[in-house]
């Protein structure tokens, strides 16, 4: 009885929203201490970041321990990847290397605690998780990208070599120049120097920008996107799931059934 009860005030600990708030605080807290490291500071200062380091490593353990203790089937509570990726950044942490050869790791595994407000946020797992798989369907526009840049690339280090080796010597190099307009940064001064030797060369300017800059970025745009709705719907479902309210689709299939139903029962009764 005891050990349900105890269950039971995991289970609202966790799901209270004052707490992930103030799990969102500690997280923040804990990225600012680590910028707060790199500046130089007294020893009585470094005394205080480390022991509120420890602070926020105990912190963690114990909310990862409640959250654990909170799960209905502890074997379920590792078959989430968030679950194990903030479980292994609260045990590394938890390293005692700030004063061996492994200092500059733990250091690192402390930025990464930032990292959590992916997995306490929904709305960033929403977000991660529609990039992660948008970069298929983003691989193929990459693709199609680079066969572009290098086809622009070859062309710009035939005609423009000899106006400026620098920027157009080579194949690699034009690539570099057309990443540089690309991202418009000082890119008419390219332009300009060009079509003192080849007037029309804005031509191959201004369509490569529209390729790349406008066509292929809207591409990536949608396509994100467009993955980012489904995620929201699959997330929306899933709310719907866990309050017992049954989804669209259950909908329509219940739907489906009972014309289904009256259905048989008029060709029954003729």
């Amino acid at each position: 009885m005891q050990a349900s009860t105890l269950k039971a005030k995991f289970i609202q600990i966790r799901s209270n929203k004052l707490f992930e708030i103030f799990v969102i605080t500690v997280i923040v807290f804990s990225a600012l201490l680590v910028g707060a490291k790199t500046y130089e500071m007294s020893t009585t200062m470094h005394n205080i970041t480390k022991f509120l380091d420890w602070f926020i490593s105990a912190f963690f353990l114990t909310e990862i321990t409640i959250r654990f203790l909170a799960e209905h089937r502890k074997r379920d509570f590792f078959k989430n990847f968030w679950n194990i990726f903030d479980s292994v950044i609260v045990v590394i942490s938890l390293i005692p290397a700030d004063d061996t050869e492994l200092a500059l790791i733990a250091r690192l595994v402390r930025v990464f605690r930032v990292l959590r407000m992916i997995s306490i946020i929904p709305e960033l797992r929403i977000l991660l998780v529609s990039l992660v798989k948008a970069l298929p369907q983003l691989g193929y526009v990459m693709l199609l990208m680079f066969i572009i840049f290098y086809i622009y690339a070859a062309i710009g280090s035939t005609l423009f070599e000899t106006i400026n080796p620098v920027l157009w010597g080579d194949i690699t190099i034009s690539l570099l120049t057309l990443f540089r307009i690309m991202t418009f940064e000082d890119w008419t001064d390219v332009m300009y120097e060009t079509m003192e030797v080849y007037p029309m060369s804005w031509l191959f300017y201004l369509s490569f920008i529209f390729f790349t800059a406008f066509a292929f970025l809207n591409m990536v745009i949608g396509i994100v996107v467009n993955v980012m709705e489904q995620e929201n719907a699959n997330a929306r479902a899933e709310a719907l799931e866990d309050e017992g309210e049954p989804s669209l689709k259950q909908i329509s299939t219940q739907i489906s059934n009972l014309q289904a139903q009256l259905l048989s029962l008029n060709n029954s009764k003729r």
